[in-house]
């Protein structure tokens, strides 16, 4: 079976759950079980990270750019995960790949209000699930399009970019995509 951890998801045009109209999905952890994943490019626009600070108690030691909060999807929307470049370790840190881990407590969110967490982060409330071989139904129905990730992908690009730019690392147009799909 081929599994899609470490990788991204690109929505494609037509796909049936509304809430994931040009979603970039990134794939924590999939296995014959199922799968989970955080979207990657849903900024919650009313609750900023000052909001998120007062909410949890964190001190604002007011930082220099405050990071979007994102809407990782949603099952489970007020748990919070921060998808991190691999420095920044806890003792509840789980490592993705060579390239991400996923931390869960309060204490990265701490340390990023102090200017001492990851280099490179997201952070995010609620998640994506799939069932027993789900994710890999959707993608047989064109639903979802499997990419690398990369950092520029997960960390640089403003969310609003990184579904135009993940299907360019394909060399798809996305002006050319259809949500009609074709059999032959």
């Amino acid at each position: 079976m081929n599994f899609f951890n470490g990788q991204c998801l690109i929505a494609m045009p037509g796909v049936r759950d509304d809430r994931f109209d040009r979603a970039v999905i990134y794939v924590c952890a999939h296995t014959a079980e199922g799968a989970m994943g955080l979207m990657i490019n849903r900024p919650i626009h009313d609750l900023t990270f000052s909001a998120l600070l007062a909410q949890l108690n964190i001190e604002n030691t007011e930082q220099t750019v405050a990071p979007p909060i994102l809407a990782g999807g949603p099952v489970d929307v007020v748990r919070g995960f921060v998808l991190h470049s691999p420095e920044y370790t806890s003792k509840t840190t789980l490592t993705v790949t060579g390239l991400t881990s996923l931390t869960v407590t309060t204490d990265i969110i701490r340390d990023i209000s102090k200017g001492t967490g990851p280099k490179n982060f997201l952070i995010t409330l609620g998640y994506v699930g799939w069932g027993v071989g789900q994710l890999e139904q959707e993608i047989k129905e064109n639903a979802w399009l499997p990419v690398e990730a990369s950092s520029d992908l997960l960390f640089q690009l403003s969310p609003e970019k990184k579904w135009d730019y993940a299907l360019k690392k394909l060399g798809i147009d996305p002006f050319f995509l259809s949500a009609e799909q074709g059999k032959a």
